[in-house]
């Protein structure tokens, strides 16, 4: 597809701005000069030389990079004696710009030992860390190493892993009491999501009981809501019943919520009755109003169609209220949840409730939100004609389209004014377009056209004559309302719409036509078995 100015994409590659190009080539670029000039810097320079300097390296970026690289060479004793310096520090060097990547790399190369004694020295400020921009990866880093241990052999297993469990322990005791404080900040979040993702249900109960005891104020957080989302990912099955138990009882403050609502979503989208039904059932005797407010409404319309059908019957009898009903469909969300309702009803509902539409249409005809309704409303009862008579010249059909007609305001009794004697340049140009539609086989079995006749000569005959014919006799029955008011017939077919989406949208109201129509009205009619549209 052509990009922007006409050229092609293609040819040349993605489009990219000439800075954005500079400005990747100059990070890559900073990147590399910094080592450069780490090893220019520190070239010749023994790490047994900067002892009692390693803490303030540790905050420049050169010397940064320095110890870095001398911890990737895997020399016990240098290690070593970057932990030696470091380890008094460690609180402080975990939020600082350079520090923090330091301590990620010693955290990664140091023995199981060393790394307990990390996590003791900054258990105490281990929440003021996780809020920190900088702290916040330095804590996950070290959540990734606690919960994977090394490849050790069998004889060792069983002390690394009491070592990782007392390591874990301390981790755990530290962020206890600030779950909730973490869950909301920018960072913090990071860090619980972390253990989410890395520790077994088991170590993670406390911040499931956490979020249990503040479910409201967990679930309509920005940040909050999406952990609680993932809390319930990689719950156990009591972790989770217990978390859809607090949702459940809370449900009618969350659904309306800015960041509630997707909570309530999420539970209803696990696809689990157990669980879904008793959160739908808290909003019986409030779907009206919920139904009418912009983050509600979205949670009624996936109720309406997750429910069980007792439930959804529960749902929808609360739509058949006339005064109530009236004020759904002139509401902007209320109209959906009442478009929903339709196509989820079982029958008998779902006749109710058009019978109770039905006398509203006109009220609301120009709306957008009425046109819609009226359309689906015509378009489901011509199909329920076809099917249930089949065809549309049954009497009984000709009757209820009638009287749809008339129920929507339309007279029926509309006459049509004496026919000219020529077709404007729109309607010569429906002709031409519709010759293939006239001339080929009939759906209902009658020849279209005479024989013998060339095609631009059957199309003047059926235009200039048939459509000519006066009143109501032309069209037998066959009135019915377009969104906008003009009269409508059916699509030819039992049950059927036209040739594409149920309705030609060609028109025959220039200026100087006879069908006594408004200008730009489309006009659809069966007579004797043939449809003229």
């Amino acid at each position: 597809m052509p990009g922007e100015h006409g050229k092609m994409n293609g040819l040349h590659g993605p489009k990219h701005k000439r800075g954005d190009l500079d400005r990747k080539f100059d990070v890559g670029l900073s990147g590399m000069q910094a080592d450069h000039e780490a090893v220019n810097r520190f070239a010749g320079t023994r790490l047994e030389d900067l002892v009692g300097e390693i803490p303030s390296l540790c905050k420049d970026q050169h010397g940064c990079r320095y110890l870095q690289k001398k911890l990737e060479e895997g020399i016990p004793e240098h290690r070593d004696m970057i932990f030696r310096e470091t380890f008094g520090h460690f609180a402080d060097l975990m939020t600082d710009p350079f520090g923090n990547y330091l301590c990620q790399k010693l955290l990664e190369f140091a023995t199981d030992e060393q790394r307990n004694l990390i996590c003791e020295s900054v258990a105490l400020d281990l929440v003021g860390i996780s809020l920190n921009m900088h702290g916040t990866r330095a804590v996950q880093k070290m959540i990734d190493y606690l919960s994977t241990p090394r490849q050790v052999r069998a004889s060792n297993a069983r002390i690394c892993a009491s070592t990782n469990s007392s390591q874990i322990h301390a981790i755990i005791i530290a962020l206890s009491m600030n779950v909730v404080t973490l869950i909301k900040d920018l960072n913090g979040n990071h860090v619980i999501q972390k253990c989410l993702n890395r520790l077994v249900p088991e170590d993670n109960q406390f911040i499931y009981n956490a979020v249990a005891a503040h479910c409201v104020e967990v679930a309509t957080h920005r940040h909050g809501c999406c952990v609680l989302q993932r809390c319930i990912d990689h719950a156990s099955e009591a972790q989770r019943m217990q978390l859809v138990n607090e949702i459940t009882y809370n449900a009618l403050t969350l659904v309306q919520d800015p960041y509630g609502n997707y909570v309530v979503q999420y539970i209803l989208d696990l696809n689990d009755n157990r669980f879904s039904d008793g959160v739908i059932r808290q909003f019986i005797g409030n779907v009206i109003p919920l139904s009418m407010q912009k983050f509600s409404s979205n949670v009624i319309e996936k109720c309406i169609r997750v429910a069980e059908p007792t439930t959804r019957k529960m749902l929808v009898e609360e739509f058949l209220n006339r005064a109530k009903l009236e004020k759904l469909l002139r509401d902007s969300f209320g109209n959906y949840c009442v478009q929903t309702a339709l196509d989820y009803a079982e029958p008998p509902q779902r006749m109710a409730l058009v019978e109770g539409i039905r006398p509203i249409l006109p009220l609301i005809r120009n709306t957008p939100y009425g046109k819609r309704i009226q359309s689906k409303l015509q378009r489901e009862q011509m199909e329920g004609l076809g099917g249930q008579f089949g065809s549309y010249h049954h009497p009984a059909a000709q009757q209820a389209l009638v009287n749809l007609a008339m129920a929507n305001g339309i007279n029926p009794q509309m006459q049509q004014p004496q026919q000219s004697h020529g077709l404007g340049q729109r309607n010569l140009h429906h002709a031409a377009s519709m010759s293939e539609l006239y001339n080929g086989p009939s759906p209902m079995g009658y020849p279209l056209g005479q024989p013998g006749l060339p095609p631009q000569r059957q199309q003047q005959q059926l235009h200039g004559q048939q459509l000519a014919a006066p009143g109501l006799e032309q069209y037998g029955s066959h009135l019915q309302t377009s969104p906008s008011g003009s009269l409508l017939g059916v699509p030819h077919g039992a049950g059927g719409y036209g040739p594409s989406n149920g309705y030609s949208n060609h028109s025959y109201g220039a200026p100087g036509n006879n069908l006594g129509l408004p200008a730009g009205e489309a006009v659809y009619a069966q007579h004797g078995g043939y449809n003229y549209m």
